[in-house]
């Protein structure tokens, strides 16, 4: 098949004719037809938000997985071939991929794990320096049920010093790595300062969230966008995660009429910084933002506006059982 750029592909249903075909097929559909929102959703009567997390890891799901592919001569090669993988992400992934944000105005997140920012500072101080948002990232281990809380804690309090030292901004925000947060995460990262955190996928826009009484605004990340489980574990080709983006995009595109939505990309520097599949995240970025109302935003920024809005959607109080004490 053919692949075509995003800027050429023809243009998709516009989202009152999707609505009035969708109340015709479905029960209950019918009151969407024609709706219009009050532009209240996002800042400045933004229709759609997208937001990239851009991970900066000293190791990572993307390393080891390209490494085996052409690792068979035993463990010395296998760890010669990963270090290599991890300084092409360094030297040309995330180069690539900061390029690619500069020439579009996209400001992004990016989750910085404290060993990466250890070994690179210069690259971690570039990112910040560049207007995106520095986040913080646990790393391996850290939440796995073996691990005292302090032990949890004093983890990420020394990825918020580090960020701190390097960058001059300090995280609110942050991610554990693989989503994995323990029971006690959430309240740790209450204590540490944190405004938000990603690591919940249930909903496609910012919630809130309580934690001892106070709120946490959850800006949630995303599985199916996230290009580790598209491109590696669903074997997609580039052409294959371009159309998952569109359609992504489309259908929250159309939704955006009557709710807040949010369109989250997870972009890892060793896929996502490859020639092929940049130039597809390049492509979408254009893409997007032809189209009316869309505008792409840190988490930080996001979260900020979702903790002061009205109409954000609040989860109840975690029950006691959910969150030991830390």
């Amino acid at each position: 098949m053919t692949h075509r750029p995003f800027e050429n592909q023809p243009p998709a249903l516009g989202p009152a004719r999707y609505f009035r075909r969708l109340s015709k097929a479905l029960p209950g559909a019918r009151k969407w037809a024609g709706a219009r929102a009050p532009r209240e959703f996002w800042p400045e009567a933004a229709k759609l938000v997208i937001s990239i997390s851009l991970q900066f890891e000293a190791s990572g799901a993307a390393g080891p997985r390209a490494a085996n592919a052409f690792s068979h001569s035993g463990p010395r090669d296998s760890d010669l071939s990963t270090e290599k993988l991890y300084e092409y992400r360094l030297k040309e992934g995330i180069p690539r991929l900061l390029e690619i944000f500069q020439r579009r105005r996209v400001r992004v997140t990016s989750h910085m794990e404290t060993a990466a920012v250890e070994r690179h500072p210069e690259l971690a101080r570039e990112i910040a320096e560049r207007g995106h948002e520095a986040a913080g990232q646990g790393q391996i281990g850290v939440t796995e049920p073996s691990i005292r809380p302090e032990k949890e804690r004093a983890c990420y309090a020394e990825n918020v010093e580090s960020i701190r030292r390097v960058t001059g901004t300090r995280p609110i925000g942050f991610q554990t790595l693989g989503l994995y947060p323990s029971s006690r995460t959430l309240q740790i990262l209450q204590e540490l300062g944190f405004l938000y955190h990603v690591d919940d996928v249930s909903r496609d826009e910012p919630f809130l969230v309580s934690v001892r009484g106070k709120p946490l605004v959850v800006v949630p990340y995303t599985f199916p966008m996230n290009d580790p489980v598209a491109c590696q574990s669903h074997s997609f080709t580039s052409e294959q995660y371009a159309s998952e983006l569109r359609n992504e995009f489309e259908m929250l595109y159309t939704e955006a009429e009557t709710r807040r939505r949010m369109m989250s990309i997870s972009a890892h520097d060793g896929i996502a910084g490859r020639p092929a599949h940049a130039k597809v995240l390049e492509e979408f970025i254009i893409y997007a933002q032809r189209r009316r109302g869309v505008v792409f935003m840190r988490k930080d920024d996001i979260a900020r506006f979702a903790l002061a809005s009205a109409i954000t959607p609040r989860e109840e109080e975690l029950s006691p059982g959910s969150q030991e004490a830390a």
